[in-house]
């Protein structure tokens, strides 16, 4: 009887659907381990798409709500990223309009020095120059990735923050897989420039 019950328990090596069918038979575990799963990369995403860590905090924990509520209604034999993921960037933008109610055009020139603990804390032993140096590259490439238009930022955050691949940002941002490549293609000529404008 114990060891059925160990076998039942959910690991957090499952996958997805198991875990999410862990849940919908009452395992309230196999819903926390996949928060544990998305919440550090989705707020990793967050923060860098909309550049404030209290509201990066807030958002994460709505798309966890709506992962608990949405959950029954989901198709559980898929993995839940790419939908995790395209909700946090509804979210995003949807934050962005409230908060500045204005262009995406302006919002692109919008530029936040803040840091979060989550950044700042990656490396466990570094020295204090190369401390200053990885923060102010950090910073010079968030800056440069706030810049792009919106459509080309969530690819580009996509693939690198998130490391999705073109066939899920597809999914994400519902589009074919090719136009994510062409976005991230077309995105990184602008990227150099900002890097380079940035830097001088």
């Amino acid at each position: 009887m114990e060891i059925r019950e160990r076998t039942r328990a959910p690991r957090p090596g499952m996958p997805d659907s198991v875990l999410a069918q862990h849940y919908l038979a009452g395992d309230q575990q196999a819903f926390e381990v996949l928060v544990q799963r998305y919440s550090a990369p989705l707020f990793t995403f967050i923060r860098r798409f909309v550049g404030e860590y209290d509201a990066a905090c807030d958002i994460l924990q709505q798309v966890m709500l709506q992962l608990y509520l949405s959950l029954p209604k989901l198709r559980t034999g898929e993995p839940l990223k790419a939908w995790l993921y395209q909700v946090a960037r509804n979210r995003c933008l949807d934050e962005l309009r409230r908060k500045r109610a204005i262009h995406f055009s302006e919002l692109e020139k919008e530029i936040e020095e803040e840091q979060s603990l989550v950044e700042t804390m990656q490396d466990k032993s570094p020295l204090p120059d190369e401390v200053v140096e990885r923060r102010d590259v950090q910073e010079i490439l968030l800056k440069a990735i706030r810049a792009l238009p919106p459509k080309f930022r969530a690819v580009v955050l996509l693939r690198y923050a998130a490391q999705l691949s073109y066939a899920e940002i597809g999914r994400v941002l519902t589009m074919p897989e090719a136009t994510a490549k062409t976005y991230f293609q077309r995105a990184k000529p602008l990227l150099q420039g900002g890097l380079g404008s940035l830097r001088n």
